[in-house]
C-alpha cells in the first residue's frame, strides 16, 4: 500500500513539474515519518525514497540508530537549545531554526563533532500566533547574519507552514512571501537555495511557487496513530 501512495504522489509531482515548466530533479521529496515505525520506513526506503522528516527530537534519535539504511534525516519540528545534541549527528538538515540563540547551540554541537551542519530559517508566513518562526524581516535578516558568520552551520533556505485552510489563495499567498523573502536575502549578498514549504494538502501549489523540498506524510504513510506518539526527551 505505501508504495502504491508513494507511486500517487510522484506521478502528482511529475504532473505539476510538466505543467509549470520544471525539472522534477529540482525537488526534494521528504516523507514525513512521524509516529511510523522502522518497518514501514524500510518499506518507503525500498520504494525509492531516501529523505525522512522527523519533528520530535528523541523520534528521529532512536529511529536513526535503527534504520541501518543509509537515509537523509530532516529535522522539521520546533526545536528547543537543549534538544540540538539529541539530533545533530543524524540529521542532515534542520528546518526550523528561528532565533541566533538556536543557531548557536546547533553551531557549537556541530563543532564538537567536526560537521558542517545544513540548516533552514523557520518563517512565519501567516502570522498565526500558533505558529512558531521568524516574522519580521529585520529579525529574519539579523538570524541569518549570524548564521552566516557561524563556522560550522550552512544556512541554505527558508521554511514555512501554510495555514490549514481549504482557500488556496490564503496558502499561495503564503508560499509567494517565503519566495519573496528569499529573493530579498540573495540581493543581500546570501546564497540560498532551499524552499521548503509544502505538506500533503497543499505540496501542488507549493510546486508552483518553487518549493525545491516538500513534506509529504499522510500521503503517504496514510492517517497518522497519535496514541503511538513518541514523549519528546
Amino acid at each position: 500500500m505505501l508504495k502504491e501512495n508513494l507511486h500517487k504522489v510522484e506521478e502528482n509531482i511529475s504532473k505539476i513539474c510538466r505543467n509549470t515548466g520544471r525539472n522534477r530533479s529540482e525537488i526534494r521529496l521528504i516523507a514525513v515519518s512521524k509516529t511510523h515505525t522502522v518497518e514501514e520506513i524500510k518499506e518507503v526506503i525500498n520504494a525509492g525514497v531516501l529523505d525522512f522528516g522527523e519533528n520530535k527530537a528523541q523520534e528521529l534519535s532512536v529511529k536513526s540508530q535503527q534504520l541501518k539504511e543509509p537515509v537523509f534525516w530532516h529535522f522539521i519540528g520546533h526545536l528547543q537549545t537543549n534538544k540540538v545534541k539529541y539530533i545533530i549527528e543524524p540529521a542532515e538538515y534542520i528546518h526550523s531554526v528561528d532565533s541566533t540563540k538556536l543557531a548557536e547551540e546547533i553551531n557549537k554541537r556541530a563543532k564538537s563533532i567536526n560537521k558542517i551542519q545544513k540548516i533552514l530559517l523557520e518563517i512565519n508566513t501567516s502570522d498565526e500566533e500558533s505558529k512558531f518562526g521568524l516574522t519580521e524581516e529585520k529579525d529574519i535578516l539579523n538570524v541569518a547574519e549570524f548564521c552566516s558568520k557561524c563556522e560550522n552551520v550552512e544556512l541554505t533556505g527558508l521554511m514555512t507552514m501554510a495555514p490549514y485552510t481549504d482557500d488556496k489563495k490564503i496558502i499561495r499567498e503564503c508560499f509567494i512571501k517565503l519566495r519573496n523573502i528569499k529573493d530579498s536575502l540573495n540581493q543581500k549578498g546570501f546564497n540560498l537555495k532551499e524552499l521548503s514549504m509544502g505538506m500533503t494538502n497543499d505540496y501542488e501549489i507549493a510546486i508552483e511557487e518553487g518549493a525545491t523540498m516538500i513534506r509529504v506524510g499522510t500521503a503517504i504513510f496514510g492517517e497518522r496513530d497519535y496514541s503511538k506518539s513518541w514523549k519528546d526527551l
